[in-house]
């Protein structure tokens, strides 16, 4: 196990200046996902056969040729990678021009809100290595849930009070200051936030090729509760990268 961070780590609250580094290190924190997910498609056996059904053809109609049988497979593989990228890249264009646009104004100017940044020191220089968010949804807010066509139940369908939640958002953590504590701090901060507030419990959702996050997830008590495949991306884009969208719960 990699030892814990000894260099000191403030986590606060989101300040304007801090725009530019959060923007960059979200855009980091989506991207890194396309590989990831390329490489959990392609090894699915149903890309496996076409991969190797278009490899044979390409084979055949090239004359025996192994050149043209790599072409045909490459050719597949370029698709299917296109598609992963297409889905993280529309999900950061969007969260550019929306959320992360103006923090202030989506997350922090609702006092039942916040947005954190872990800020350390490393060569004398102020840095941030890490960030998180919570928006409060009230009772019957189905909005980013998903539950419409895909809820599979909840850890609270039986809850008596108004149904508040707060939902986490952008966990990231720079890939420099990971495995030594900090996304734990961060989702421990969140979690103590919305357990301040008087809120139930805690959602948060991430995709399927996002293995840190969900063991991270699961390490801090959450558990799946749900899925979905509503990627906000055509339909054959969504089917040929066979991303899933998992919701998580903690009861706080």
């Amino acid at each position: 196990m990699a030892p814990k961070t000894t260099l000191p780590i403030s986590i606060r609250p989101y300040r304007p200046s801090d725009k530019a580094s959060v923007v960059s290190l979200f855009r980091f924190g989506i991207l890194e996902h396309v590989y990831p997910a390329f490489f959990k498609a392609m090894s699915h056996p149903d890309h496996i056969g076409v991969a190797i059904s278009i490899s044979v053809a390409g084979y055949v109609l090239g004359g025996s040729s192994y050149f043209q049988a790599l072409l045909f497979g490459g050719a597949w593989a370029g698709m299917v990678y296109y598609c992963c990228h297409e889905i993280y890249m529309g999900y950061l264009n969007r969260k550019l021009r929306e959320a992360m646009n103006d923090v202030q104004t989506h997350f922090l100017d609702n006092p039942n809100n916040n947005f954190w940044v872990a800020e350390m020191e490393v060569n004398g220089k102020s840095k941030i290595a890490g960030m998180a968010a919570v928006l409060v949804r009230k009772g019957g807010d189905e909005a980013g849930s998903h539950r419409s066509s895909s809820w599979n139940g909840s850890l609270t369908a039986n809850d008596e009070g108004d149904g508040s939640y707060g939902e986490l958002f952008h966990l990231v953590v720079s890939f420099p200051h990971r495995r030594k504590g900090l996304g734990s701090q961060l989702l421990q901060t969140s979690v103590d936030f919305c357990k301040e507030q008087g809120l139930s419990h805690v959602v948060l959702e991430t995709s399927s090729p996002q293995a840190a996050a969900l063991a991270l997830a699961k390490k801090i008590g959450f558990v799946q509760t749900s899925s979905h495949s509503d990627t906000h991306s055509n339909r054959w884009i969504a089917k040929l990268a066979r991303i899933t969208v998992l919701r998580m719960e903690k009861i706080i």
